[in-house]
């Protein structure tokens, strides 16, 4: 069929593989972070993320090189800045967010060559994801699945019951600490994806959309990494023959999805 000769092309071919690989490993973490009352750390990072974006490409270095180790670094704040400086998460993911957006529009200012490569990554391009940027993508999603499926039941237990874990021998510290750098890493992911400003998307959407439907644990993974990866196959190629933007795209099927969910859990 004519509606589907486009998938013979390579960008699209990379659009949906780097594209669904990182929608389940937001898909998967999702989980987790909206359990806890942490899918905000999603929205703050992926602020942070712009300031270390527009670091990399001021100093003339691929963005991602300079992005990954300090995105890192700023997950590393909040939760130190939430435990040590006896403020509240959501007060720590302020401050260290709105640090990176500073740093942006200062390094913007100071060169204004990189001004529109800059603020492509303000809603993502992922119909022009390069084959580096796929690899990158799919190396990661790997390596955040791997360490979600590792880590498994102490997350499980930290998120259900922090108090009792505890007792039981988990160190929730640690467990905090894996979820917040996998966050990172997922968060940087997503930015080719949807961009900075819609990557908490990608964490919440699936996660909110799979706990409507799902009786237990298991089902809320299984459905929303399937809604996911749905959402990135139809964004794109709605995209495709509609000329918009694949990031928004790829967020308006996840609010789609999780509003017929939300009315089959209500029926």
């Amino acid at each position: 069929m004519e509606i589907f000769n486009f998938l013979q092309y390579s960008f699209i071919q990379k659009a949906f593989l780097a594209g669904s690989f990182v929608a389940l490993s937001c898909a998967l973490l999702g989980v987790f972070l909206v359990l806890r009352k942490m899918s905000l750390i999603g929205e703050g990072l992926s602020h942070f993320s712009f300031g270390a974006i527009a670091f990399g490409l001021f100093l003339g270095i691929y963005p991602f090189y300079v992005a990954v180790p300090l995105v890192l670094v700023g997950a590393v704040l909040i939760l130190k800045i939430s435990e040590k400086a006896k403020v509240y998460g959501d007060a720590s993911i302020g401050m260290v967010s709105v640090v990176g957006i500073a740093c942006a529009v200062i390094l913007a200012s100071l060169s204004k060559g990189f001004n529109v490569d800059l603020f492509s990554y303000l809603f993502g391009s992922i119909l022009a994801i390069r084959d580096i940027e796929v690899v990158f993508s799919i190396i990661l999603s790997v390596i955040v699945i791997a360490i979600l499926y590792f880590y498994y039941f102490d997350l499980f237990s930290a998120t259900f019951d922090e108090e009792y874990s505890k007792t039981t021998g988990v160190k929730t510290e640690k467990i905090n600490l894996v979820l917040t750098v996998l966050t990172a890493l997922t968060v940087i992911m997503s930015v080719k994806v949807v961009g900075v400003m819609l990557v908490s998307a990608l964490l919440i959407f699936p996660a909110t959309s799979a706990l409507q439907i799902s009786n237990n644990f298991k089902n809320t993974f299984i459905f929303s990494g399937i809604f996911a990866i749905l959402s990135v196959v139809f964004g794109i190629s709605f995209s495709y023959f509609s000329d918009l933007p694949a990031g928004a795209t790829i967020v308006m099927v996840n609010a789609v999805i999780f509003f017929f969910c939300f009315l089959y859990k209500k029926i």
